[in-house]
């Protein structure tokens, strides 16, 4: 059995509007993980402003450096390499954790290691109490991701179906606003839906019954829109929570159906959830409940690293030290804002 030295890895996270800084160490886990959110800041706006966000992570990486350094107990000096997340992303946000983290590592004369974000969410429930083990299937479902993936070990992936058009994500936010909700709508739809009545709408499962493990969200979005312009009172409580109702049910039935078929199309029974919607209550305890049923186990990332996070980048750069992914020295300023997961499967 190969043995591997300790490593303490610095994360930074910054892809979007959420600034992560982290520190895990490969033999005692994470030490340290602090996050900056700018949900504040953009709600004033409606949505994610590109160079507000840039200049924001600018303002927070260092005294989030500070504090994920005095809370792990250690010092920069006794950091092994520094993860970044390289893309995909804003670019400007981006680049603001791929110069510091390049910077800081050419100051201590470490090696940087550049990390997919979504590769992040991925082994993100590896950070938890009860973490899966490989192989299993990953439904991943992170902003305008939706994929579901066989996963054999760290950079080996398969791709077994993606989102055609919107992703999970996507829906709920522009669903939210067509409902009248305030940014970030999406979260704020999935506690009003558990204020509604299930069965007084019905909308569409999109492609369902297609056959393959494919998704398609676009149609359920526009559903929305009908059901707001033939029947929708927003200044009704009630019809907002029951249309939320509606809307959430038909996305996550489609979820859990299109996982189900993934596990019985792989023959494994174990099923890793990762991503901000992996968070939704609705979604986790139909899982759990067909986990039950169908005999094969359920996983998730714990609710803080379900949103962007250092954490998870720090554990993507260690895992991928650990498994022979060569570092590269620091210096080189790189981002990618589109980069296919399955570009650094290996």
């Amino acid at each position: 059995m190969l043995k591997f030295a300790p490593m303490l890895v610095l994360g930074i996270e910054s892809s979007c509007d959420e600034t992560g800084i982290a520190l895990y160490d490969s033999e005692a886990g994470l030490l340290s993980h602090t996050l900056h959110s700018q949900v504040a800041m953009h709600a004033e706006y409606g949505g994610v402003v590109p160079e507000l966000a840039s200049r924001d992570h600018i303002r927070r990486v260092v005294p989030l450096l500070r504090e994920a350094i005095a809370q792990a107990g250690r010092k920069l000096e006794d950091i092994d390499a520094v993860a970044y997340t390289r893309g995909p992303g804003l670019a400007g946000a981006l680049l603001v954790g791929c110069a510091f983290a390049e910077a800081l590592a050419l100051a201590l004369d470490k090696p940087t290691i550049p990390v997919h974000h979504l590769e992040g969410h991925l082994l993100s429930p590896l950070l938890s109490r009860d973490p899966p083990t490989f192989p299993f299937v990953a439904l991943l479902v992170s902003g305008g991701h939706t994929q579901l993936m066989r996963v054999t070990g760290v950079g080996k992936y398969e791709l077994l179906g993606e989102t055609l058009d919107d992703a999970a994500g996507e829906a709920f936010d522009k669903s939210a606003k067509m409902l009248g909700l305030p940014y970030p709508g999406g979260a704020l739809l999935s506690k009003l839906a558990e204020l509604g009545q299930p069965g007084v709408y019905e909308l569409p499962r999109p492609m369902q019954h297609s056959g393959d493990l494919n998704f398609s969200f676009s149609g359920l979005k526009t559903a929305v829109l009908t059901l707001v312009r033939d029947h929708g009172d927003l200044g009704s409580d009630e019809f907002k929570a029951n249309a939320a109702r509606a809307f959430q049910e038909a996305i996550v039935e489609v979820l859990v159906k299109k996982s189900l078929k993934a596990l019985k199309q792989t023959g494994l029974k174990q099923l890793v959830v990762a991503g901000g919607v992996g968070a939704n209550k609705q979604l986790r305890s139909t899982l759990d409940l067909e986990a039950k049923r169908k005999r094969f186990r359920v996983y998730y990332p714990e609710l803080e690293f379900c949103t962007d996070n250092g954490a998870m980048i720090a554990l993507a750069g260690a895992l991928r030290l650990q498994t022979g992914t060569p570092s590269k020295p620091a210096g080189s300023f790189a981002v990618q804002p589109r980069w296919p997961l399955m570009d650094i499967s290996g």
